[in-house]
């Protein structure tokens, strides 16, 4: 079984178990806790910072497209008709 770990490509099990035990030897068993805490907070704001960026550009749009709806509504209507 191969696991696509994003850059990573078609790591497998014994691979995976390699970078595992690397991980715990450098950070250690007590340490370990306090890493994937950090991981998840970052994955989370992370997570957070992109919903904000797709509202705000989803905003924008909506903006761009009202301006044109104002400024030239016979475009838009033409539009509607090629696409209906």
């Amino acid at each position: 079984m191969m696991l696509p770990l994003g850059f990573i490509q078609n790591i497998g099990p014994t691979q995976l178990l390699l970078v595992l035990v690397i991980i715990l030897v450098l950070f250690g068993g007590n340490k370990l806790p306090d890493l994937a805490r950090a991981l998840g907070r970052s994955l989370g704001e992370f997570k957070k910072g992109k919903e904000e960026g797709e509202k705000l550009a989803n905003e924008k749009v909506k903006e761009i497209v009202d301006d044109i709806k104002k400024d030239e509504p016979e475009k838009v209507e033409a539009h509607k008709d090629t696409k209906a």
